[in-house]
């Protein structure tokens, strides 16, 4: 059915709308009703509830979140209990773990003023926290369309409309989706936001900037024997499993009662196709050193997750006619600090203050230019350029000579200069795939459902799911392509990694054929950024599906 033949949807008016209930997102809507308690905000969120799509490691510099919620500390619902109190880094070998001295570690990468706990819990405790200040939250409700007006600019955003099935037909259950206008859309979709990409793309946000990078990470959380529990402890590492031209490392944080979040991040600029992220989490977990942590432990929550790592390169211009861009949609995220959360907070508090500014001016859907011009020179523009050559030096000379190159620049950097100026960081991530015959399989070990796992069993970890007939989000713009590029090239790596099990090939008497499990997929947007073609896109399901993920 052709939009032209659908029901009128109708529309409610806002002064600013936000998508996204992630930190940047609802940091912004808290901060507009700060300085404006009389403005109208609104906040869609396309998971189930707030928090539900929210994953991170995560170790938080609160030092954000102190500007936003100066008292949360004494607040006994603030789910953000447990402090930094040891902190290491680990260089790793297949059997050897070898601590890096502290007085070898940039003083940049401390973490000791810093906390740890379940960024989605924190989020599911910040919603509240909007609403008491008249901010109006929907969650349930994926922004599938950007609205225009007249002249090109942003006039706000449609919801998805509910109800549709597989053949693209109204069921019984449709309804129409929303309009929510704005005077101005603040975009906090995260990584690789949907609407975020389309917008930099109509606007050619990126046209002076690097491409953008990404990794995946991984994450799973146990509750472990509570005499190994050490709360309070935080253990980076880089290295095994991973070769030396594969970027990436693990962290493993214990906090609250008994609980252990351990994580895996490759970064997506390899070039091994056989390679599997997922493979590699799953095997770091069986290590010498770290194995025994989880010894007589249960494994409770799993998900996964693009991460930005493109910082003060890549950054694209944030504004444009109507709105802008917040926290990770923008890419705000330190790499060698793991962490992104204060600056989406940051980002989210800084565009407020620029759009209450308009407003409080009597503008509206133009371009909030400074915004754009404000960043590089605030908290987030300082943090993220002292730390900006890490990753391109990590990707030219591999982990041996990049990690070390990389610290003596982490180094410079707290003295005030770098020898290396400012490094480009190449080709989009998409590109840097070898043919398979560059590369040999890998054996994949048997999980024994005890450390190590499959990927279904820890989709049902994540507790995702989508309804079944509804036309599949995940769309592939060439299917012939697909076969004689991703498969006949590249061998299938969307097989490898993905980390929910979306795609295989299966071979049968006529050929391959591409089968996509969509119900299986966590949003973590990585075929969307990893497909060699750039065949494939993401974009939302309907609203309130995907994973709905407790205490990650």
């Amino acid at each position: 059915m052709s939009d032209e033949t659908l029901p009128p949807r109708e529309s409610m008016e806002f002064d600013v709308v936000i998508v996204g209930a992630g930190p940047s997102g609802l940091a912004s809507a808290i901060h507009l009703k700060q300085i404006n308690p009389e403005l109208s905000v609104v906040v869609v969120e396309k998971g189930s509830e707030v928090g539900a799509h929210i994953l991170s490691g995560a170790v938080i510099d609160v030092s954000a979140l102190d500007k936003l919620m100066p008292g949360w500390r004494e607040d006994e619902t603030c789910p953000l209990k447990t402090h930094v109190e040891d902190d290491h880094f680990y260089v790793m070998t297949a059997d050897k773990a070898y601590k890096v001295p502290g007085i070898m570690v940039p003083p940049m990468l401390n973490n000791h003023k810093n906390f740890i706990g379940s960024l989605g819990d924190l989020c599911r405790w910040l919603g509240p926290k909007a609403e008491e200040l008249g901010v109006e939250i929907y969650p349930g409700f994926a922004a599938t369309e950007v609205l225009y007006g007249d002249n090109g600019e942003v006039r706000g955003i449609a919801t998805g409309d509910m109800g549709i099935g597989r053949d693209g037909q109204p069921k019984d259950s449709f309804t129409r989706g929303m309009e929510l206008l704005g005077k101005y859309t603040l975009f906090a979709e995260g990584a690789r936001g949907s609407l975020a990409k389309q917008l930099i793309a109509k606007y050619k946000l990126d046209k002076d900037s690097d491409p953008p990078k990404f990794g995946i990470g991984l994450k799973e959380v146990w509750e472990i024997d509570p005499a190994k529990h050490r709360k309070g402890r935080i253990a980076h590492s880089f290295g095994w499993p991973l070769s030396n031209n594969i970027g990436g490392g693990s962290f493993l944080y214990h906090y609250g009662t008994n609980l252990v979040a351990v994580g895996f991040v490759v970064h997506l600029n390899y070039d091994d196709p056989y390679l599997s992220p997922f493979e590699q989490f799953q095997k770091f977990k069986t290590h010498r050193s770290v194995a025994p942590t989880f010894e007589g432990g249960k494994r409770i929550s799993y998900g996964a997750r693009a991460i930005t790592e493109g910082g003060w390169q890549s950054v694209p211009r944030l504004t444009f006619p109507g709105g802008a861009l917040v926290g990770c949609a923008a890419g705000f995220v330190n790499v060698p600090r793991i962490k992104g959360v204060h600056n989406a907070i940051g980002s989210g508090m800084l565009a407020a203050e620029h759009v209450a500014a308009a407003l409080a001016a009597g503008r509206s859907n133009d371009e909030v230019k400074s915004y754009e011009e404000s960043w590089r020179d605030s908290a987030i523009g300082r943090d993220l350029f002292r730390i900006r050559n890490v990753k391109p030096l990590w990707s030219r000379f591999g982990t041996a000579v990049g990690v070390v190159l990389a610290g003596f620049e982490m180094w410079c950097s707290t003295l005030g200069f770098s020898v290396f100026g400012t490094l480009s960081h190449g080709k989009p991530d998409r590109s840097t795939l070898d043919p398979a015959k560059s590369h040999e399989r890998h054996p994949a070990a048997k999980p024994d459902g005890k450390l190590t796992f499959d990927r279904l069993s820890s989709v049902f970890l994540s507790n995702t799911n989508h309804e079944e007939d509804q036309p599949v989000h995940l769309k592939v713009a060439d299917m012939a392509l697909q076969k004689t590029s991703e498969h006949d090239v590249f061998a299938g790596p969307s097989g490898r990694y993905c980390p929910a099990a979306v795609y295989e090939w299966v071979e049968e008497p006529s050929g391959p054929r591409f089968v996509i499990n969509a119900q299986n997929c966590v949003h973590c947007k990585t075929c969307d950024i990893k497909d060699p073609n750039g065949n494939i896109t993401w974009v939302p399901p309907e609203g309130g599906g995907g994973p709905n993920y407790q205490g990650m």
